[in-house]
């Protein structure tokens, strides 16, 4: 597929023009299921030292601390002690031996919940996704491991606040109702019966249609 380069322009107005507001803490300490739903629409947002990030979050799951899928289902450890921070703080685990997760804590502090980012379509800093992926196309973050090699996530962002200056959140496309879509999660083995996943549909940066 062609590279995607030029939608920016488009969409933005160039890079030194996108300026949306940044979520604000509160946002991030409602309930989860709340939060992942109104994360559709959001721009996810990555400052490097040779450009600025941003993609529209497009699909993500919750997780939450009753949940046999969550990481904080048995209590708080060291890999997973992020997701138990107040609400606004990314969470990236390493899994398989091979691949990076970014997750967003929401809630308040202590109780373990998060929210998956699974799929943004990029809207701007096009060619350094593409640089860092080795690929254009929508495969470039189309699923969650594709996503923090694309923005560059990884054990160092684990932990970082979302009010800061380095990644963050902003306010992004108004989404309706009749645009989302709901299904059991995936990729797990147990908690398949929670329809715990957010989507935009027909959208082409979803992982799984």
């Amino acid at each position: 597929m062609a590279s995607l380069v030029g939608r920016t322009s488009v969409r933005h107005g160039g890079r030194n023009k996108f300026r949306p507001t940044k979520l604000s803490r509160s946002f991030y300490l409602r309930p989860t299921l709340t939060v992942a739903k109104d994360l559709l629409g959001k721009y996810f947002v990555r400052v490097l030292p040779e450009g600025k990030l941003v993609g529209k979050i497009v699909e993500v799951e919750a997780y939450l601390p009753d949940d046999v899928a969550s990481h904080s289902y048995r209590g708080q450890t060291k890999r997973n002690e992020v997701m138990f921070l107040k609400g606004g703080h990314l969470y990236v685990y390493f899994t398989y031996g091979m691949h990076f997760c970014a997750n967003v804590v929401t809630e308040q502090e202590g109780i373990g919940a998060a929210v998956l980012i699974r799929g943004i379509e990029p809207l701007q800093g096009i060619k350094i996704m593409e640089k860092n992926r080795g690929l254009t196309g929508f495969n470039l973050t189309n699923g969650p491991a594709k996503i923090c090699q694309a923005f560059s996530l990884g054990r160092k962002e684990n932990g970082v606040d979302l009010s800061g200056n380095e990644i963050y959140i902003t306010e992004g496309e108004s989404i309706h109702n009749s645009q989302v879509r709901i299904s059991s999660r995936i990729g797990i083995t147990n908690g398949k019966d929670k329809l715990w996943r957010f989507f935009l549909q027909d959208d082409p940066w979803v992982s799984k249609k």
